[in-house]
């Protein structure tokens, strides 16, 4: 007897592949400590110049919330990492969906600094924070995978796109896919913006499907550019020139990195959803990595320019306002919150089209179809 690979066979002319990739659980992890915009009113802020920023408190933190949309942001426990919070959201994806933690064939954690300990210098992640997700979750099934995945804030939707080829290849049914951070633990205060991120964890459990109805993932796309581009986001010293101990803080050229998202997150997405089959006025929601509040807007507005319409109402959900940026936990929480009816004035139902889209460090991009 012959076994051809499912790889083989997808690549085949005229060959539909009679399956696909459901998401059939999802789950987050909201760290407990709330760190409100007035929290930073006492912080010191210098430029990247290292000039002092001699602007009393408020006028500062105004300036901030009128451009991100941030009010307040999430800290996890001094005695919490990042794997913790990964295991914390995928036992609630695992309980969401019903499947048996020990017939996953893999786990996949996407994040971008490892296990870094409160007050902690070093980045960890010796082992990876998916051998510490699936050790955590008590799995003993050796078959199941487990690898970390670096891809800046697109991580996790990266993650989705990884198990997607895997599952198409033939290597195995069921993943688990997870974003986690504690980018609290990278942060300069002196600079002002430190003030964007947040710590958070969001996941879901994958399964291949028979394809009777066209749901699932039904296009990805992904990007990295690496010219100029390839520092906008960086480790760096701090703002303060007076704070000189060798330590490094996640750093970032906003304005530049708010002009490259705005030239080309929309032509990402366009991609995406013209390779998937899907007409514009199908689409339901856009889950867009919750980055800069204005800067999504202007995501969006510029998308459906290309399709010379305007932008729906209620087409983009947003959680930056009370959760901040938590790099590759903002998709995740946010899908999590969409489909457990946790967004008030968003709903799904099922045969609902999602446009799920990231941008980050790298600089890197990508996008999913997603029929609900």
């Amino acid at each position: 007897m012959v076994i051809i690979k499912s790889a083989f066979l997808s690549n085949l002319p005229g060959f539909k592949w009679a399956m696909n990739l459901e998401i059939t659980g999802t789950g987050s992890y909201i760290p407990e400590t709330k760190v409100a915009n007035a929290d930073f009113l006492a912080h010191h802020f210098f430029t990247p110049k290292e000039e002092s920023i001699d602007l009393p408190g408020e006028e500062v933190v105004e300036k901030f919330k009128a451009i991100t949309g941030i009010e307040e942001r999430r800290y996890a426990h001094t005695n919490q990492t990042a794997s913790d919070l990964g295991a914390q959201a995928s036992r609630q994806a695992l309980a969401s969906s019903g499947v048996d933690p020990e017939t996953l064939d893999g786990i996949i954690v996407a994040h971008n600094f490892g296990d870094m300990t409160h007050n902690g210098r070093q980045v960890d992640i010796l082992p990876s924070l998916a051998t510490r997700v699936k050790y955590q979750l008590k799995i003993k099934n050796p078959n199941c995978i487990a690898f970390d995945i670096l891809y800046g804030c697109p991580g996790w939707l990266q993650g989705l796109i990884v198990a997607y080829t895997h599952i198409k290849a033939g290597q195995g049914q069921k993943y688990l896919i997870v974003g986690t951070e504690t980018l609290s633990r990278t942060l300069d205060p002196h600079d002002r913006d430190s003030m964007i991120f947040a710590d958070g964890a969001g996941a879901c459990v994958v399964e291949a499907r028979e394809d009777k109805g066209n749901s699932g993932i039904l296009s990805t796309a992904s990007q990295t550019f690496t010219e100029e581009e390839a520092f906008y986001l960086f480790y760096g010293a701090s703002n303060n020139p007076k704070e000189k101990d060798h330590r490094r803080y996640i750093k970032m050229h906003g304005s530049k990195i708010f002009q490259f998202a705005l030239t080309h997150v929309p032509a990402a997405m366009q991609k995406c959803l013209d390779s998937s089959g899907v007409g514009i006025d199908e689409v339901k929601k856009i889950l867009i990595h919750q980055a800069n509040e204005k800067m999504d807007e202007a995501i969006v507005k510029r998308f459906y320019r290309l399709y010379k319409k305007p932008a729906p109402e209620k087409i983009m959900p947003m959680s930056i306002g009370y959760l901040g940026n938590s790099s590759v936990a903002t998709v995740p929480t946010l899908l999590d919150q969409l489909l457990k009816g946790q967004l008030k004035g968003h709903s799904v139902q099922k045969g609902d089209v999602l446009l799920l889209a990231s941008v980050g460090a790298g600089m890197s991009i990508n996008a999913v179809t997603y029929r609900v």
